[in-house]
């Protein structure tokens, strides 16, 4: 049980520095029996591995000392029921007391920011949980009754409140600790077994935030890349979601991409903010694309002056093709980057593509207006947005 709520909640941790140093965790535990063990796990990308065990002294004493390169999710437990997180970075001494049977509310935390951060968050949970189950238990008193329809009416209002309470807090939590590795477990914190406090949906902004702050912290580490998928994945979704449904008026703003130009040097697709922009995914081994060029070179020659502008994203499997492509077709105008992944390419997973050539045309703020616009289809979108 422990083990399948932690791998799910903890989808992403991450890691920083390069430093080889101690951590220690001192404690007492009030309540143990005679010879009882603590154990101490380590929360890996997949799994949880015990990696230490201690015995809790005649007087409630323990202690554990490891070696660690990297700031580490840890939990210290009893057995699978009981059990606290804790965040470790090299050189930290934590010292903790605790009540045997309630580990996950220590009476006192020192040494680890990290681990107090999500402490605090810990308390603030279970106040919500404990007012969520005070009502149920008045749902349970009013059970048969005359007044059950009006208590209910009642008992949900309130429900909500707490839960609109708690996920504000989350939010506010999130943005007060963007920069440290909790907010990675923010994201993924239950009130209840499958009942998440933030959603994907409403709270997109939240887990494009920890994946931004995450990335650019710490962008090698596996997990961390794993988070960045899913969140890739998400911004996807609602791309096609927006587009096919036709709500793309008060458009998603496409992802940012990052990639290298011709010339070797990175441009971002948010350097065109302010422009009309089409966003085109080809390669020079695409038939289809390259009998699209020829629109889009003439879309160019009359737009550009007005405003508009063409970025487009190679799905190319070597350099040479690339560049002879662009040559080939007279595209050198324009923006062209690529990563020369192919059908590998991080792009590809970014906008959901599944087939080229394939567009977005972007308003001066970046937002998707409309996609895969060809011909004269491009040319009459681009006369109506230019004459507004």
């Amino acid at each position: 049980m422990i083990k399948k709520v932690l791998l799910f909640l903890f989808t992403a941790v991450a890691f920083a520095g390069c430093k080889n140093n101690n951590i220690e965790i001192i404690g007492k535990l009030k309540g143990h029996t005679e010879g009882e063990y603590l154990y101490l796990d380590e929360l890996k990308s997949t799994d949880l591995i015990t990696v230490d065990s201690a015995a809790v002294s005649s007087d409630g004493t323990f202690r554990f000392s490891r070696t660690v390169k990297f700031p580490s999710f840890y939990l210290l437990k009893t057995d699978e029921t009981n059990f606290l997180m804790l965040l470790l970075e090299p050189g930290q001494k934590l010292q903790i007391s605790a009540y045997r049977d309630s580990l996950n509310f220590p009476e006192m935390i020192t040494g680890s920011p990290g681990t107090m951060l999500m402490n605090e968050y810990n308390i603030r949970l279970q106040k919500t949980q404990i007012s969520l189950q005070s009502l149920y238990e008045t749902y349970i008193e009013n059970l048969g009754t005359e007044r059950l329809d009006t208590v209910m009416e009642e008992l949900e209002n309130r429900a909500r409140v707490c839960l609109d309470e708690l996920n504000s807090y989350t939010r506010d939590y999130i943005d007060r600790n963007l920069n440290s590795l909790v907010s990675l477990v923010a994201l993924y914190q239950q009130v209840a077994p499958g009942e998440y406090i933030l959603s994907p949906e409403k709270d997109l902004t939240y887990f494009l935030k920890v994946d931004s702050a995450m990335m650019r912290l710490y962008p090698a580490y596996e997990p961390v890349i794993s988070l960045h998928e899913q969140v890739s994945g998400l911004k996807s979704a609602m791309i096609t979601q927006q587009v096919d449904t036709g709500t793309s008026g008060e458009g998603f703003e496409a992802p940012e991409i990052a990639l290298p130009g011709t010339d070797g040097d990175t441009v971002r697709l948010s350097s065109t903010r302010g422009k009309i922009v089409l966003l085109d995914f080809w390669a020079s081994w695409c038939g289809p694309c390259r009998k699209e060029n020829p629109n889009l070179v003439k879309a160019y020659g009359l737009y550009h002056d007005k405003g508009f502008e063409i970025f487009q994203v190679s799905l190319d499997k070597s350099k040479e093709a690339w560049m002879k492509g662009i040559s080939d077709d007279g595209l050198g105008k324009w923006i062209h980057v690529s990563d020369i992944k192919y059908w590998q390419s991080a792009v590809v997973p970014l906008y959901n593509l599944e087939k080229i050539p394939s567009s977005f045309l972007l308003d001066r703020k970046g937002k998707i207006i409309a996609r895969d616009l060809r011909g004269d289809e491009l040319l009459k979108t681009l006369s109506e947005v230019f004459s507004e």
